[in-house]
């Protein structure tokens, strides 16, 4: 849900906004906390970035990583089922 703030900052000379600090505190974000930007038509939005699986993007059930890349329960259990169906072991 979009809630208004009433807060309006201006675009610097190098593309950048100000996020204000009790914005921030209320949101969590921390000096050096990696933002995704998304874009909706006309609007900008900003979202605290969570890593998710690499091939379905769930945030949920992560349970490792493969070449630093996250991958979750399900897409872990289907790679293994694939793996043993090209094996013939399936």
């Amino acid at each position: 849900m979009v809630k208004a703030t009433g807060i309006v900052r201006k675009v610097d000379e190098l593309g950048r906004i100000v996020i204000p600090v009790e914005l921030r505190r209320t949101l969590g974000i921390e000096i050096g906390d990696p933002l995704e930007v998304y874009v909706d038509g006309s609007d900008i939005l900003l979202r605290k970035y969570t890593p998710g699986c690499v091939f379905c993007g769930s945030i949920h059930q992560l349970i490792g990583n493969i070449n630093h890349n996250l991958i979750c329960y399900e897409c872990a259990q289907t790679i293994g089922k694939m793996s043993q169906v090209a094996t013939g072991r399936g």
